[in-house]
């Protein structure tokens, strides 16, 4: 499944095509396209192996999260650079990761919504920013902003500890003067981030992503969150719970998160728990693997032929053949689950940890868009008959989550530098087909 995007040809002149004279008596409708949108805080991540006296010079507790200045972040990243400390500058964000990975898979367009510098010098932040985003990334709607935009510094002690100093810079300085509703409208899916929910005073990102929501909601586009950080969640679920159920369509999480959303500790309980307030919920579990969980319609339903699965939740699985729809379109609706274990084990040497979970969230928006694009340009397929959310069963979406996820854990950065194989020597089939 590539659509959206483009088809790779194997020959250079389309000898399977029409008879040219004959194509012009007949008139075949060219196939309309879709995308996603997402907003986020655009921020660069630099990573570094430094020693512990420069963590007490720049006063960042070892292991912790610190804010700094923009002046402090100046002078960390001109020593970092002059003392060549600096291994590796990635462009970052939940969601700019989100939408940079969509784009890789579909081999299609998606929209991104922030701020970038105006003013761009070779081998600056914005400048890698740009350099490391996907070109089918349309980047024509952020908004113009003096300043740098965000840096995470991600310091490694020679014990392997990581401490993170962040400077904000103009991040959070989006307007929602510069959301575009239309775009917003025609759009599959809108992917929000927790952390767009907690901008200090006098920055407008909350409310452009407020007011992106609101048009999300109206036009009757999935609105789709990721919670970021179970840090953010457990100051206040109940404010979280009471957020996700009046606007939010797909939630993704991991089980820390879950645990801090729901108290449940289990994600399978706890994704069970977030079905109380949206229609679907995705949940990495580290070593466990994933799990998906939705509704779909009673008289729909389609028994696994997989083993059945203990947990939690007793045979949880017996329904994962089935397509996910959302709770409205159910007359009676069921509660679906699915669990897949880490791909191949996981890789051999886990690489990174960030970005899995957005490598496996966009995953599932690749499926979503597909499901409309088909929709849009086969409208008289059976497939649609009964509406579902998204293209793929609940098991399927478990299978492509799991593949993207292992990608991202396997290689440095937290961005897709390359699509899917369409085929892989070390891949059974029966992993897709059985």
């Amino acid at each position: 499944m590539k659509f959206p995007g483009q088809r790779k040809s194997k020959h250079y002149f389309p000898v399977s095509a029409r008879d040219p004279l004959l194509e012009q008596l007949t008139h075949n409708p060219k196939a309309q396209s879709t995308y996603i949108c997402g907003i986020d805080q655009t921020l660069v991540d630099i990573e570094a192996k430094v020693e512990d006296d420069l963590l007490s010079r720049y006063e960042l507790p070892k292991g912790n999260s610190t804010l700094i200045d923009d002046d402090k972040a100046h002078q960390l990243y001109t020593e970092l650079k002059r003392e060549a400390l600096i291994s590796d500058e990635f462009a970052g964000g939940t969601i700019g990761n989100t939408v940079h990975n969509y784009s890789i898979l579909a081999d299609d367009k998606s929209v991104l919504f922030g701020v970038m510098s105006k003013h761009i010098e070779v081998g600056s932040y914005a400048y890698r920013y740009l350099c490391h985003t996907s070109s089918k990334v349309d980047l024509n709607y952020l908004q113009p902003v003096d300043g740098p935009i965000g840096r995470c510094f991600t310091l490694i002690s020679e014990c392997g500890e990581r401490t993170f100093a962040i400077s904000k810079g103009a991040m959070d300085k989006l307007e929602p003067s510069f959301i575009n509703e239309q775009v917003i409208q025609s759009s599959s899916a809108l992917v929000l981030t927790a952390y767009l929910m907690r901008a200090s005073d006098g920055d407008g990102i909350t409310d452009a992503a407020m007011k992106a929501i609101e048009v999300a909601k109206a036009a009757d586009v999935p609105v789709v969150l990721t919670l970021g950080t179970r840090f953010l969640i457990e100051e206040n679920p109940e404010w979280w719970q009471n957020f996700i159920s009046e606007h939010v369509t797909i939630l993704a999480m991991n089980e820390d998160e879950g645990e801090a959303l729901t108290g449940h500790t289990d994600p399978l309980l706890a994704s069970e728990a977030a079905l109380e307030w949206c229609d679907m919920v995705l949940t990495t579990a580290g070593p466990l693997g994933l799990y998906t969980a939705g509704y779909t319609e009673d008289s729909e339903k389609r028994e696994t032929s997989h083993t059945l699965l203990p947990g939690a939740i007793p045979e949880f699985n017996l329904y994962e053949f089935s397509r996910p729809k959302l709770k409205r379109d159910c007359a009676t609706p069921i509660k679906v689950y699915a669990h897949i274990s880490p791909y191949m084990g996981g890789p051999e040497k886990i690489r990174n940890t960030n970005g899995a979970g957005d490598g496996a969230l966009s995953a599932l928006l690749h499926d979503l868009a597909a499901n409309r694009y088909h929709k849009v340009n086969v409208p008289g397929s059976s497939k649609h008959k009964r509406d579902g959310l998204c293209y793929s069963s609940f098991s399927q979406l478990c299978k492509y989550a799991n593949r993207v996820a292992y990608e991202v854990l396997a290689q440095h950065s937290p961005r897709l530098s390359r699509g899917l194989p369409e085929r892989e020597d070390s891949l059974e089939e029966s992993y897709w087909e059985r």
